[in-house]
């Protein structure tokens, strides 16, 4: 047990991050690139046995979309490492 509750939350905290990996795909076919990346993403967290909160993507602009994965930050380096993500975000 945890001695200090204030400790403990904010252990709890750091552990229970949600960490967005992000890849930006840009020009005319990033859309359908970044639909396409996402059965990947979902097909790799299924093969490892890794649990993720969310895989989607999200098109800013007609000329740049991402695709993303929200997985915890205890998990993250076991993506990070094996899909080499463009960049991360607080999610």
């Amino acid at each position: 047990m945890c001695r200090n509750r204030y400790f403990c939350i904010l252990i709890f905290y750091i552990l229970n991050r949600k960490i967005k990996l992000i890849w930006d795909f840009k020009g005319p076919d990033g859309l359908e690139t970044a639909k396409h990346h996402c059965i990947h993403l979902k097909e790799f967290s299924e093969i490892e046995q890794l649990h993720h909160y969310e895989v989607n993507h999200q098109q800013l602009n007609e000329m740049h979309t991402i695709a993303y994965i929200t997985v915890d930050e205890v998990d993250m380096k076991k993506y990070r490492d094996a899909l080499k993500p463009h960049r991360g975000e607080l999610g």
